[in-house]
């Protein structure tokens, strides 16, 4: 019997495609066949299509599907879910420390060895899902990935509402980042040139700032989502001495660092990567964080190449593409 394809989104050797004849992929006995609802652009995947990492297949790890197959858990078909994005293989001795996400064994849906969201059908492990509350509609649902990043934020360093804090990159997933820190009670102070980015952080009670404005050694958390060298500078010279800066972006390139002023002023430097989908789930089911107003676009699976092209503008927000 042939088995059937389907329209997928396809990245190999840098270059980007839309293909019609990618299989359906067939889910283990330990995994769910989901078909894609929404799914979103991050810039993890424009880096991708850049270089940052050597991808070949089917890009994308921000989706909201439904489930259609499940072997071995007949009881999650139909069902609307959001997944985990690190496919682990619960041994190594990663795993056994509940250090998952750096299984030494891993693969990473749409980045490292696992295809990816953007397609008519992907699949996960079941343990790797987690339901969609009613409440929450799909448009909120596709933010569970990003904004389970900014709250990795919080589980890796603790923030006095006391505290000042600087975000540079109030783009897609710095906008979530700053309202995640805003409900510690911190002053967040958000850095952008762009009048409809300063707008949206103004909206949810985080102070715009250009970036001739950051005044310096000021604040106790730097957060970096620029991905730049510019951004790396600017993070060192804001931030006070004994002060904590996080690093939150993917870079296709090299980037200069000069060590000796972090060790002087005793600067903590904190990589950070995917984050909690539970409570993330909570934060939108509560309507803590409502991110519908960072969506700039949509576009059918049929026009993803456009939707790639419309979300590398510079300043672009969230695109979204649908499922087919």
């Amino acid at each position: 019997m042939t088995q059937p394809t389907m329209r997928a989104v396809w990245l190999q050797d840098g270059q980007l495609r839309l293909r019609d004849d990618v299989p359906v992929p067939t889910p283990g006995p330990d995994e769910a066949l989901i078909r894609l609802r929404l799914a979103g652009i991050c810039g993890t995947d424009l880096e991708l299509v850049k270089g940052y990492y050597p991808f070949t297949g089917v890009l994308g790890h921000e989706f909201v599907g439904q489930v259609v197959e499940a072997p071995a858990a007949p009881e999650w078909v139909g069902r609307r879910v959001v997944g985990e994005i690190n496919i682990t293989c619960g041994q190594c001795r990663f795993c056994r420390r509940g250090l998952e996400r750096h299984c030494e064994n891993r693969t990473v849906l749409g980045i490292l060895g696992h295809d990816g969201a953007l397609a008519e059908y992907l699949t996960l492990p079941v343990r790797n899902l987690h339901a969609v509350p009613d409440e929450v509609p799909d448009e909120a649902a596709v933010f569970t990935e990003p904004l389970a990043a900014a709250l990795e934020i919080l589980e890796q360093v603790h923030l006095r509402p006391t505290a000042r804090v600087l975000v540079l990159g109030t783009g897609r997933l710095g906008q979530l980042i700053a309202r995640v820190l805003r409900l510690t009670a911190a002053e967040v102070h958000g850095v952008t040139r762009r009048e409809r980015s300063a707008a949206l952080l103004a909206r949810h009670g985080v102070r715009p700032l250009k970036p001739d404005q950051v005044p310096e050694s000021a604040y106790d958390l730097v957060v970096e989502a620029t991905g730049t060298p510019a951004g790396l500078d600017l993070a060192r010279r804001a931030v006070e001495p004994t002060g904590r800066i996080v690093l939150k972006s993917t870079y296709a390139d090299a980037q200069p660092l000069n060590l000796s002023p972090l060790v002087v002023d005793e600067i903590t430097v904190v990589g950070s990567r995917c984050g909690p989908f539970a409570p993330a789930l909570r934060v939108l089911q509560q309507g803590l964080v409502d991110p519908r107003d960072l969506i700039e676009a949509r576009y059918p699976l049929a026009q993803a190449l456009d939707a790639f092209e419309h979300a590398a503008r510079p300043g672009a927000l969230k695109v979204l593409v649908e499922g087919a």
